[in-house]
């Protein structure tokens, strides 16, 4: 997992194979949710959604995963009334013209593993579309603030006033510890691994390895509002999530950030990838 490798992370070697390998599988998953979302109709539900994501990757190799796809459609992109964490599970929820959607999924192949969020919309939203935008800001925070070396809980706060001064509500403080982000990283490559409650064993196991050689160093793989994560990013990949929320209407990237221990500021954080679905919408638009 993450923990055992997150220190080697530099700019070339078998450091740069490796993060080859993380950002292979992160584009595999983007592809999967861009050709899902380009097949989805209205009157589709999103367990049909789910399986589409799941049915793609297997097509293409993938055997297990971090967690099996996720596919939120409508008010549940901004996780309207979610109370227990069974409410993130595909339902019969149907999609309609106009309506957002969000397809979250997280593949392991090869070894390696990513986690990836894609939002859209079937058809035209103004609001969605300003929610997308304003999501930009926010990717620039995080990496500013990370390149500081501010304990995670603190750029969580930052984050959580950016949204309020944009007028938003923070959704993933709905998630699981009100994460905004986790750490990811290698795992065993088998051909099937075993789910429990839709994540991969072999992938909990090795963020369970992070949280015990965490708690005893004064470090988390959760990145949350609470104390535990009241400490400077650790290096390794961490898969982040900012996800915005207003009346009904939600929207969200999640990409993986890469943190090191280099002394030079550039170095010392940087997005996996820059050639991803919303940094190019940003680009496209100015």
């Amino acid at each position: 997992m993450s923990g055992s490798i997150g220190s080697r992370y530099g700019p070339s070697g078998e450091q740069a194979a490796e993060l080859r390998g993380f950002r292979e599988v992160q584009r595999l998953a983007y592809a999967c949710a861009q050709a899902v979302a380009e097949r989805l109709r209205p009157g589709m539900t999103e367990r049909e959604a789910a399986r589409m994501q799941r049915e793609w990757l297997r097509e293409r190799g993938v055997r297990d995963w971090f967690h099996l796809p996720f596919a939120w459609f409508g008010d549940r992109t901004a996780f309207a009334g979610f109370r227990i964490p069974l409410q993130f599970f595909p339902t019969g929820r149907r999609l309609a013209e106009g309506m957002p959607y969000i397809l979250d999924l997280a593949p392991v192949h090869g070894g390696f593993s990513a986690d990836v969020g894609y939002s859209g919309c079937l058809g035209r939203n103004p609001l969605h579309d300003k929610l997308l935008t304003d999501l930009g800001a926010h990717r620039e925070l995080i990496l500013r603030e990370v390149r500081e070396r501010r304990s995670l809980r603190e750029i969580y706060a930052d984050v959580d006033r950016l949204m309020v001064r944009q007028g938003y509500a923070n959704r993933h403080r709905a998630y699981p510890f009100g994460l905004i982000a986790h750490r990811i990283g290698r795992v065993k490559d088998r051909r099937w691994s075993p789910q429990v409650f839709g994540f991969g064993t072999q992938a909990l196991k090795g963020l369970a390895s992070d949280a015990l050689r965490g708690h005893r160093d004064g470090w988390s793989p959760l990145w949350s509002p609470y104390a535990f994560s009241d400490h400077p990013p650790t290096p390794g990949l961490w898969a982040v999530e900012p996800h915005l929320g207003f009346r009904g209407t939600g929207a969200k990237f999640e990409e993986m950030l890469v943190v090191t221990d280099s002394k030079d500021p550039v170095q010392s954080a940087f997005w996996l990838d820059d050639d991803l679905p919303h940094v190019r919408r940003w680009t496209e638009t100015g």
